[in-house]
């Protein structure tokens, strides 16, 4: 095991990661963090193993020999995991989004933590999830009710749809199934499966707080709050009642289990006693005093959707637009998506359509972004716009995600446009779903009233969210390169004077021509040459080395070094990257150990990656994670679209360098700037033996 396992720390090969990821579908994210963690742990030097709980099952699962051998173990999910298994590892365990988005934060995160001790670890209170992350334990709980409930309402939206679209007789009351069809009994199979869909959202919300000693009282409550019959209402409570008894059932469980009891009663405690005294408990209150102001609150708010017309429902369907394409899967995503589903059990399929026709917008629209202006985008984000446009007609919102987390000030917002406008125009036509799906897919299974319209929606949608990305990623490469700092002189070797800078929105290797401008003219009849690999030195030189400072506060170095990069042209907001620098230092310090902090920035306030160094001989405190204090610092600003790429092969440059005692002492001793320069170089660029 590393001393000082950070975000940056490489460790040799036999170091053993494993990661398990889980989302609630089980469809995009859950395979997008095990790539993100698999290349992180690469990249940083380490040996993996990511076991995946998706859609089709698990996968990759751990043998017991793996858990054994393990160093730490990374969980990135939004559903419940089963940790008993790994009792006495280092780990850390967070949403499956983290995992995406800092994977090799979260491999640090799990190499410094401290061992779970030998006993099982358990996964039935709020406190495995950290007393700071109350907030994220009550969103994994409701994320995993979530999780199983959607193969419910999906088998059952389905069925219903086939037999409508195949048994179905128009009526001026719509398509109707007569009662000696087989189609009918279809249906009939497809509606048991809406009738579940509570009770299993409440169960599993359970579930994942208590554990199972919650799960069937969790079903039981669900099954009450959606039968009004139970305490004297004309509707149930729907969905906002299954997640009110999903979390009655699983604190009052939980609470229930934490009561001593004497060792002959404690093996009858989880069968027998907590689910009958929580049942009773919680249904009871339900019946009692919740069920009618809940059911009440639903069947208002049915009532006044059923009555919404010209421009109220139009205001709706923004709405519902908007939040379907924002966090694309997420927490907003699923509360309108949830919110639709619910209200077609209650006889009112009109949100439904709306959020079916946003669904599909963000997938299609930045999969047709790609291929409209491919010079916009990296070979990788190109493979990833037609897979998108794949998932787009299936519905998947996710497909979108890996565009979005490169350039979110970009994608995120053309998202949100283009579902609003697919929402509104599905509401103006009456646009009706009798599925919780969405997508042309739905279309196709005859779901959908209204067809032409709502493909006119979703293609409007598409058409706005594909111009808008594309004015907006225009804009922002356009703005990489300004002339002040086209004009600075080039940081590292003068090979870089004929290399184009690279633009934020672009990855390290690929370089747009409409993304980058040369900083001197070549020949026009030259060949185009390929810029060599990138290298440490390529993003520091003497004006950004400073040696035996006087500062002695971590907050003014890292101002000091961000003012040293603005010198360079390649920092423009100083005020910006500082403040991106102190965000991170809020996550967890940089304070590596042994005397080096490696603070970081992502931040559009720098317009290119840079690094600066400061020395210090008496050393500042930076809460680093052996107490000593940060005498070598080194500080990496890159920006926010590049921070995928530039940033983590500078930090492992870095570290591998900093892990070597000779380095460290090269620095220590350097006398000026330019020795500094000579020690990074003879550390990422050995030089070759000379010629005898």
């Amino acid at each position: 095991m590393p001393d000082t396992p950070t975000d940056t720390t490489i460790a040799p090969p036999t170091v053993l990661i494993l990661a398990i990821t889980a989302c609630p579908t089980g469809i995009a994210h859950t395979y997008m963090a095990a790539e993100k963690l698999d290349a992180a742990a690469t990249e940083l030097g380490y040996e993996i193993r990511v076991e995946t709980h998706g859609s089709v099952g698990v996968e990759g699962t751990f043998s017991q020999a793996d858990i054994d051998r393990a160093d730490a173990v990374v969980v990135a999910a939004d559903t419940q995991i089963d940790l008993s298994r790994f009792g006495g590892k280092r780990m850390v365990s967070t949403r499956v989004s983290d995992g995406i988005h800092r994977p090799a934060a979260l491999i640090a995160e799990a190499l410094a933590a401290a061992p779970t001790g030998r006993a099982a670890v358990t996964t039935d209170a709020p406190a495995s999830a950290g007393k700071r992350d109350i907030g994220g334990f009550i969103y994994r709980a409701l994320m995993n009710g979530v999780s199983y409930m959607i193969p419910f309402v999906v088998v059952g939206g389905l069925l219903i749809a086939i037999s409508l679209s195949i048994g179905g007789e128009a009526t001026p009351q719509g398509l109707v199934i007569p009662e000696d069809s087989f189609w009918f009994t279809i249906n009939q199979i497809g509606v048991l499966g809406f009738t579940l869909m509570v009770p299993i959202l409440s169960g599993f919300i359970a579930y994942a707080i208590a554990d199972r000693p919650g799960l069937a009282p969790g079903m039981i409550c669900g099954w009450i709050a959606t039968t009004g019959s139970f305490y004297n209402s004309e509707s149930g409570a729907g969905f906002i009642g299954g997640i009110v008894t999903g979390f009655l059932v699983g604190f009052v469980a939980l609470g229930i289990k934490k009561i001593p009891v004497h060792r002959f009663i404690k093996p009858i405690m989880p069968i027998l006693v907590i689910p009958v005294i929580t049942t009773l408990v919680v249904g009871g209150l339900f019946v009692l005093a919740l069920g009618q102001p809940i059911a009440w609150v639903f069947s208002s708010m049915t009532d006044f959707l059923s009555s919404l017309d010209g421009g109220s429902v139009v205001v709706l369907g923004l709405i519902l637009g908007a939040m379907v394409a924002f966090d694309m899967g997420g927490p907003i995503n699923k509360t309108a998506f949830l919110f639709g589903s619910a209200l077609i059990a209650s006889g009112n399929p009109g949100p439904m359509g709306m959020v079916a026709a946003a669904i599909a917008v963000p997938p299609l629209g930045m999969g047709l972004a790609t291929v409209i202006r491919r010079r916009f985008f990296t070979p990788v984000e190109r493979e990833a716009g037609i897979a998108a446009l794949f998932m787009g007609f299936f519905g998947i919102t996710e497909g979108a995600i890996p565009l979005a987390a490169a350039r979110p000030l970009q994608v995120i917002p053309a998202n949100v446009l283009g579902g609003a406008v697919a929402g509104a125009i599905a509401a103006i036509a009456g646009v009706t779903n009798a599925v919780p799906h969405g997508g042309p897919i739905v279309a196709v299974f005859g779901a959908v009233s209204g067809v032409p319209m709502y493909f006119v929606a979703i293609l409007s949608g598409v058409a706005v969210t594909a111009l808008v990305s594309v004015l907006l990623i225009g804009i922002s490469v356009r703005k990489v390169v300004p002339a002040d700092a086209a004009a600075a002189a080039p940081i590292g070797t003068a090979a870089d004077a004929a290399v184009p800078v690279a633009a934020p929105g672009a990855a390290a290797s690929a370089v747009s021509p409409v993304a980058a401008a040369p900083v001197l003219a070549a020949p026009a009849a030259a060949e185009p040459v390929a810029p060599a690999p990138k290298t440490v030195l390529d993003y520091i030189d003497e004006r950004t080395i400073v040696l035996d400072i006087d500062e002695t506060d971590r907050d003014a170095v890292i101002r000091r070094l961000a003012g040293l990069m603005q010198t360079t042209g390649r920092v423009l907001d100083v005020d910006a990257v500082v403040q991106a620098a102190m965000d991170r230092e809020l996550i967890s310090t940089t304070g590596i150990g042994e005397g080096i902090a490696i603070p970081h920035a992502k931040s559009d306030g720098a317009t290119s990656p840079v690094l600066a160094f400061a020395r210090s001989r008496d050393g500042v405190d930076w809460n680093s994670l052996d107490e000593a204090p940060a005498h070598l610092i080194f500080m990496i600003a890159v920006p926010e679209a590049a921070a995928g790429t530039e940033h983590l092969k500078v930090l492992a440059q870095l570290s591998r360098s900093l892990m070597k005692p000779s380095f460290r002492a090269s620095i220590e001793m350097a006398a000026t700037p330019a020795d500094v320069l000579a020690a990074l170089a003879s550390s990422v660029r050995p030089a070759t033996p000379a010629a005898h």
